[in-house]
């Protein structure tokens, strides 16, 4: 498979196309380094301008959506030691959390001293949808090009919740823990409305509901949380505007007794599920799902480029594929 000289997006990928030495159009308009680093501090000192106007007037400054991966676990170690943030920390059970990394997210919610929540659905209702998830695309083509269909489902579903969750609890910030090619450091703060957010859960809601039925409206928002505007927090997204590095990254939550879990594949650091929904992506667009990501990550420099094609080539377990078809009686 042809990919692009400079990063790692395929041939296959969407709307992609290559010069005479094999640079993609991405590439070719990617904002020089100085640009980014010049945005990212300018989005650091707009956060920092933020925590001075909104933390402290809720029960908690903000609600972190908390996987216990590596980078959700970074992220979760900044906001506390170097912002000093009181942070209520929100684990999303889709039913394929790794052991371990269940394990993760409680000792490093206790050596931090976070409260920790973990949420979890109905797995019937979860089930129809991943089911669903296998034969059907669900959402636009715009957005699988970022992650798999399931990925999606999972996250739409937990952004939904956090985000009813602080209108009612009146906290002002939502944390994420997108690395830097997932979120772009222009979308790395931003504050929700209600306009906006109508748009985003119909998109989302309705195919969920078809998949699984009106249980799951219980999910998102209502008219009710819709009407609260002054209640609306702001998304953040700290890792798209500091410093990022895996290797760094990994050192400093071992010091958290974080331990990178060994039955994930090499995108993953916490969910078994990943992998089927890689597989599941790749046979029907013919690209990975996490190529956009790694991409990123490799023309802003935070990633080697054969790290990342290692991982966008390495075939998934089928171990775990099967587990996970087991468990959806998918066999």
């Amino acid at each position: 498979m042809k990919r692009c000289s400079r990063c790692v997006l395929p041939e296959t990928f969407p709307g992609i196309e290559f010069d005479d030495d094999g640079v993609c159009t991405v590439c070719r308009n990617a904002r020089s380094r100085e640009r980014l680093d010049a945005t990212k501090k300018k989005y650091r000192k707009r956060f920092e301008k933020l925590l001075m106007e909104r933390r402290g007037g809720g029960v908690y400054d903000c609600l972190m959506a908390y996987s216990g991966g590596k980078d959700s676990t970074y992220t979760m170690l900044l906001l506390k030691e170097q912002y000093g943030l009181s942070i209520l920390a929100l684990t999303f059970d889709n039913g394929f959390v790794s052991p371990a990394a269940m394990d993760n997210i409680r000792s490093v919610a206790e050596v931090l001293n976070v409260d920790l929540m973990v949420f979890k659905p109905s797995f019937d209702l979860l089930k129809k949808i991943f089911r669903r998830a296998v034969d059907s695309d669900m959402y636009s083509r715009k957005t699988l090009e970022r992650a798999s269909t399931i990925c999606t489902s999972c996250m739409g579903i937990i952004k939904f919740v956090t985000l009813r969750m602080a209108i009612e609890s009146g906290i002002p910030f939502i944390t994420y823990g997108w690395s830097p090619g997932q979120a772009p450091t222009e979308a790395s703060i931003f504050k929700n409305n209600p306009p906006m957010i109508r748009s985003m859960q119909a998109a989302l809601l309705e195919p969920i509901r078809e998949a699984a039925g009106p249980e799951v409206e219980r999910y998102f928002l209502t008219d009710e949380h819709l009407a609260r505007e002054d209640r609306f927090p702001h998304n953040i997204s700290p890792l798209a505007f500091h410093d990022y590095d895996e290797a760094k990254i990994i050192k400093s939550i071992a010091t958290l007794g974080w331990v990178k879990p060994d039955d994930t594949d090499p995108n993953s650091t916490n969910c078994l599920l990943n992998a089927f929904g890689i597989q599941v992506h790749r046979a029907r667009f013919q690209f990975h799902p996490y190529a956009f990501e790694l991409a990123n990550l490799v023309r802003e420099g935070h990633m080697e480029r054969a790290e990342a094609i290692a991982r966008l080539e390495t075939v998934e377990d089928e171990k775990v594929v099967r587990r996970v078809r087991a468990r959806l009686e998918l066999e």
